[in-house]
């Protein structure tokens, strides 16, 4: 008697979340669309780099909101 070169797979597998490349999302978006996603907190960018993307997301989406005591731990950067 053969044994089946491939073992028994459970149709479960598949259902196994997957790990996205946020990053790698975000690059092709600029590359291939020109949007850009930028996170106004990101430590990669300096001071003034973050404060400009600050201040484009405000004209463009309103102020930032404001933490409340309905929401412990959320944290906003200082305007």
């Amino acid at each position: 008697m053969k044994v089946p070169a491939h073992p028994y797979q459970c149709p479960l597998g598949r259902l196994q979340p997957t790990v996205t490349d946020l990053d790698a999302i975000k690059t092709s978006g600029w590359r291939d669309q020109h949007i850009l996603v930028v996170n106004a907190e990101d430590r990669r960018l300096d001071v003034f780099e973050r404060d400009l993307v600050r201040r484009i997301g405000e004209r463009l989406y309103g102020q930032w909101p404001r933490p409340s005591a309905t929401q412990p731990g959320v944290r906003y950067a200082k305007p």
